[in-house]
């Protein structure tokens, strides 16, 4: 299969692969998607393997960018759409209204598991939220207090222990004005379950009395992320979440696309894609800051990407994100996010965060996306705290894993009516119907760590 004219490279169909449509010489750039994915490291002949062995990345550490701004069509149509969501009084919507259990620390993460188990209501554990010093803990709160505030959050108990850094009367400072919210300090209490059951039946009573209402599609945001890639996601399920998210922002919503260092190789289409010069100049923040993290850390910028990756047929960082990014399809990018800001403009944001794929749907959720489209070409079974809509990139992984998958993205290119078979399962979901995460009780977090641990 031949992606762009301009390519010196062709895909097989039956692995995912990449193999030479003419000669190339060492030294030659190898071409994919249109763009360069890389170098020939030896001469390649016309319809040789291209991989590893004879391919490696052209980046190198930072770049100088200029905005050249693309034509891109930038209008809201008028649309009476509508899904069932459940009203909030600060007018955010939520498209579930469960009680979640918030706990500021990790030491109450077996109270939270077990008051969990008793009520119904959900626990996400962690280990953070003590022993954490400035920026670290900072985020650590950030995270949890968003996640505390999510409109699909009908009720939360903030559960903590009473001794930690990031003890209840710190974390309140990071809250927002939010209804139907209870504090347990677990070492104030004789017996903690007990107090715990009886703050999350009266969270419960109180979540019930709302019900869902017909709301504008613009209200609503999706996170977008793909985790086990393969040779087929920059050519199926990633390129049809990208017709799906343009589709959901000319009708007034928002899309969010974080995992920043799969971004390296591809941000100057990003770059031009944005809304104005300033949302520019936040792109290239956003991706030289990055860049800085690792060689901070002292780690080779391009260590991506991972060994799965490798076996389904992408060999280097250029190809990895030239694909990742086209699940932001060919929106304009109306605003840029740090880790642990919530997405307030519609249209395509960009948020700063890792690739690593449990830190990243955390960080999505905690952005304020209602449900997170998550395409993988492996095969995964993770969840997010808010339904995770898993969309295989071939067929063999959607039979293969029914239990992990919901939707099957193989006949993209094939089927004209693929996307819009995508976004009545999207609206279904808004409308209540449980994905395979929330079915299996897959729903994870993981907060972004980066500082001393005392």
């Amino acid at each position: 299969m031949l992606i762009n004219q301009k390519d010196n490279v062709e895909i097989n169909l039956e692995n995912g692969h990449k193999y030479a449509r003419t000669d190339i010489n060492c030294g030659e750039f190898v071409v994919k998607y249109g763009e360069v994915i890389g170098v020939a490291v030896q001469d390649i002949k016309k319809g040789e393997h291209v991989h590893s062995h004879n391919l490696k990345t052209n980046l190198k550490g930072k770049t100088e960018y200029t905005y050249t701004p693309a034509e891109i069509p930038y209008q809201i149509q008028n649309s009476d759409m509508t899904f069932m969501g459940y009203p909030r009084k600060n007018g955010d919507v939520g498209i579930r209204n469960d009680v979640w259990i918030i706990n500021t620390v990790g030491c109450v993460n077996k109270t939270a598991e077990k008051l969990a188990k008793i009520t119904g209501a959900k626990s996400f554990p962690h280990p953070y939220g003590c022993s954490q010093l400035g920026d670290d803990h900072q985020n650590t709160a950030k995270i949890l207090a968003n996640l505390a505030m999510h409109p699909n959050c009908g009720g939360v108990l903030v559960l903590g222990l009473g001794c930690e850094n990031n003890n209840i009367e710190v974390f309140k400072k990071f809250l927002g004005d939010r209804e139907n919210i209870e504090f347990l300090n677990v070492q104030d209490y004789d017996d903690e379950i007990k107090q715990g059951v009886k703050l999350i039946k009266k969270l419960k009573k109180n979540a019930n009395k709302v019900k869902r209402v017909k709301t504008p599609v613009s209200k609503l945001k999706i996170g977008l992320k793909c985790g086990g890639s393969d040779g087929y996601s920059g050519i199926t399920a990633n390129p049809l979440v990208g017709e799906l998210c343009d589709k959901l922002i000319s009708l007034g919503g928002t899309a969010v696309l974080s995992e920043v260092p799969e971004m390296f190789g591809a941000e100057h289409i990003l770059m031009n894609r944005a809304q104005n010069e300033d949302v520019f100049n936040k792109i290239v923040d956003l991706i030289n800051n990055f860049k800085d993290y690792f060689v901070r850390h002292g780690q080779e910028i391009y260590e991506n990407p991972s060994p799965g990756n490798k076996a389904g047929g992408i060999t280097t960082l250029e190809e990895k994100s030239l694909g990742c990014i086209q699940k932001g399809g060919n929106a304009v990018v109306t605003d840029v996010l740090d880790y642990g800001e919530t997405a307030t403009k519609a249209g395509l944001n960009l948020l700063n965060g890792p690739g690593n794929d449990m830190v990243a749907v955390t960080n999505l959720a905690a952005s304020g996306v209602h449900l997170i489209l998550f395409t993988t070409g492996r095969g995964t079974p993770l969840g997010s705290v808010v339904p995770t809509i898993k969309i295989s990139t071939n067929k063999k992984l959607a039979h293969k894993k029914s239990n992990w998958i919901d939707f099957d993205g193989s006949p993209f290119g094939q089927d004209k009516d693929l996307c819009n078979k995508l976004f009545d399962f999207v609206i279904d979901t808004a409308n209540g119907k449980k994905t395979k995460n929330e079915i299996n009780g897959y729903e994870e977090i993981a907060i972004f760590k980066d500082g001393v641990t005392l």
